[in-house]
């Protein structure tokens, strides 16, 4: 059986105490502090009998890991993935939502929130994220609106709150001016969750790994330069007698972002491989070491199984390796997955997302481990990552805009 930390016990009986007297409670517990531990704890002080646990697709086998070594004796847990969570059919009395700033989208809540609504109809909630609002406060309503017991119930729309709680202003996006709702009041915002909100950080918890962030410059092909170049001025490039367009702003960006690591997805939908200097200075330059690689486009991962075969997406099986090549799409692993086993994080290429960045850099990091956590950006000799390092560096995201004025 699971021995809590202290912290862990005294934030789970905390927990418990604001789901009985609030209906709600926020975990914003950093990475690695031990969110699912001490959540499964929190429903076992609050005396649930069935929990339902909605988290991501690869979180799930370390949720019921966590489950059988804390063997609560008080409630059986259904563990459940987002895609998915339309299909729990349980009775339960206690739900708790992994990652809930997955649930932030404004001003309309997304179809997943609009699911999870309906899911936690009449019950408590308790949320879990290391980062509840990453870009803006106005992330946090739709993540209440979820439960029947949100401090803003009154406010049935987030165009209403928005009213009381927001600096509405005008932005341009391509030629034309919409609404900007991510200047939210944080003062109000605190005074009306201050309740509700259990905070902890890596280094309350004792954390004494830094994260050392490296930058590579690669060395692409001489074609790469090229391909990048020709869609740049002319919106368009023929790669092995197939088309790429760059005929939207936004397709241009994404384009030049996928040309950048020396693959792309021509216009017919084939995934072409034109330059493998990415994948080979990865191979020669940490050969002998465990290491853990993020990709964005599956092109990509296609390249990166080519080259390293020995290569698994499952972290549990890659935490228990000595050789294994751990390659994931960032956004699929940048939360609940722990690859702390790792000599090093390679990130082949970079979201747009400083969510991305920010969680998926943390992967490495725990409790355990005694020894720098090194993580490694490639940016190409000839592409946009740099920029885009740059941006999230700034906590900001990569945007069309962001790209107009700094990558052309």
């Amino acid at each position: 059986m699971i021995q809590l930390r202290k912290y862990q016990n005294n934030i789970a009986i905390q927990a418990a105490y604001k789901l009985v007297a609030f209906g709600c409670c926020y975990l914003s517990m950093e990475c690695r502090t031990g969110k699912t531990i001490t959540a499964l704890s929190a429903a076992d002080n609050f005396d649930a009998q069935s929990v339902l646990f909605i988290t991501k697709l690869k979180a799930i086998p370390s949720i019921k890991a966590d489950y059988e070594a804390l063997k609560p004796v008080s409630f059986q847990l259904d563990v459940i993935n987002y895609e998915s969570a339309h299909k729990a059919k349980g009775k339960y009395d206690l739900v708790i939502i992994d990652e809930a700033h997955s649930l932030g989208a404004y001003p309309k809540p997304s179809k997943r929130t609009q699911e999870i609504k309906t899911i936690c109809e009449g019950l408590p909630v308790l949320y879990l994220s290391g980062t509840p609002s990453p870009e803006s406060y106005s992330q946090l309503y739709h993540q209440f609106w979820v439960c029947d017991s949100s401090p803003w119930k009154e406010y049935k729309t987030f165009y209403k709150w928005a009213k009381v709680y927001v600096n509405v202003k005008q932005k341009k996006v391509n030629g034309y001016f919409i609404n900007d709702y991510s200047h939210a009041d944080k003062a109000k915002i605190d005074r009306d969750t201050k309740d509700l909100f259990i905070s902890y950080s890596q280094e309350q918890a004792g954390f004494e790994v830094n994260i050392n962030e490296h930058i590579l410059s690669v060395p692409m092909n001489e074609c790469t330069g090229k391909y990048i170049s020709s869609l740049r001025d002319n919106l368009m490039v023929e790669i092995y007698g197939n088309a790429i367009l760059g005929d939207t702003p936004a397709k241009l960006l994404t384009k030049l972002h996928q040309l950048s690591s020396g693959t792309v997805i021509a216009e017919n939908g084939l995934h072409l491989t034109f330059d493998k200097s990415k994948a080979e200075f990865v191979r020669k330059q940490f050969s002998g070491k465990k290491v853990a690689l993020f990709y964005v486009y599956q092109s990509e991962a296609e390249l990166l199984q080519s080259v390293f075969q020995n290569w698994t997406d499952s972290p549990e099986v890659f935490q228990l390796s000595t050789d294994k090549v751990f390659i994931s799409q960032v956004r699929r692993a940048r939360e609940g997955v722990r690859l702390d086993t790792a000599d090093a994080l390679i990130f082949f290429n970079l979201e747009f997302s400083f969510l991305s960045y920010e969680q998926g850099r943390n992967r490495l990091v725990s409790k355990e481990r005694t020894v720098p956590a090194d993580v490694y950006f490639l940016c190409s000799d000839c592409g946009i990552e740099s920029k885009i390092l740059e941006a999230v560096h700034g906590k900001q995201d990569f945007t069309l805009s962001w790209f107009n004025k700094k990558a052309r």
